[in-house]
């Protein structure tokens, strides 16, 4: 929430998985007889990734010298900036990645090779895993289609799309998953621009209004209180009710029903946790 030099106030990953092990804490305390599933939104802040985990969306097609930029850390943990205030970043080699058959595959040249610790490029990649990387013309494909927009339900039309649907590239665990993971707790994500399935967004509005009926003030402290206020104000009652609403929305999606017929069907029948089968027919 505190602004200066080299924070923006956003929340980290580093941030959510804390406040995911203390919600944890409480749980386990309060509720230890059941199991428990968190349920985030689709933010990056959630789905994040540990440093150097498989990605194809920068490799270069064919071998070269390539390393991944992270964030560098100190010894505390804490991210490293540099005199201008931007993080400072560090070069990491990326994987290793996992065969069809279970087996390692290492993205770089081993010692002892002519292209010692060179990146492999997708090209050599796919071929290690027995993919034909070969366009009709006999011609090794393309690296990527034009801005990633490949044709719809098509898997191998460039080298990039080909990776990026391999089950070692797409199942990656985000730190978040993998923390929870550890604590026996399951994590689920929800679709992005669903805003209406989570229903905190509705307590964050809540909170928001009566945030707004303060006066200005330039004083930290006064803020802070403010913030805090009013997230005490939002009775238990009207989280119940948001609560409802978004069981509603998930309810009315899963019968099939469109994001307008949903929105619909959520207002006219608000008294109800679901909707039965007549009310949506």
């Amino acid at each position: 929430m505190f602004l200066h030099k080299n924070r923006d106030g956003y929340f980290t990953s580093e941030d959510i998985v804390s406040q995911a092990n203390s919600a944890i804490d409480i749980l386990e305390m309060d509720y230890p007889e059941y199991q428990h599933v968190l349920v985030y939104d689709n933010a990056t802040t959630h789905l994040k990734r540990p440093e150097g985990s498989l990605s194809a969306q920068h490799m270069p097609k064919s071998t070269k010298a390539w390393l991944i930029g992270v964030t560098e850390w100190d010894a505390n943990g804490n991210p490293v900036y540099q005199s201008n205030g931007t993080l400072k970043k560090t070069k990491i080699c990326m994987g290793p990645a996992q065969l069809p058959d279970g087996s390692l595959q290492e993205l770089y040249f081993p010692g002892g090779h002519s292209q010692a610790g060179m990146f492999k490029g997708m090209t050599v990649i796919l071929q290690e895993r027995g993919a034909d990387v070969k366009d009709s013309k006999g011609k090794v494909k393309k690296a990527e289609c034009k801005g990633f927009k490949c044709p719809e339900g098509v898997t191998d039309c460039c080298l990039r799309r080909m990776l990026f649907n391999q089950p070692d590239f797409k199942n990656i665990e985000s730190i978040l998953e993998t923390s929870c993971k550890a604590r026996g707790v399951e994590v689920l994500f929800l679709p992005k621009f669903h805003c209406e399935l989570n229903f905190i967004e509705q307590c964050w509005g809540y909170a928001k209004q009566v945030y707004r009926y303060n006066p200005e003030s330039s004083c930290e402290d006064v803020l802070m209180k403010n913030v805090i206020d009013a997230l005490a104000a939002i009775p238990i009652l009207s989280m119940q009710r948001f609560a409802n609403r978004s069981h509603r929305y998930i309810h009315a999606y899963s019968t099939g029903l469109n994001g307008r017929q949903a929105a619909w069907a959520s207002k006219k029948y608000r008294g109800h946790c679901e909707l039965d089968k007549a009310q949506i027919n």
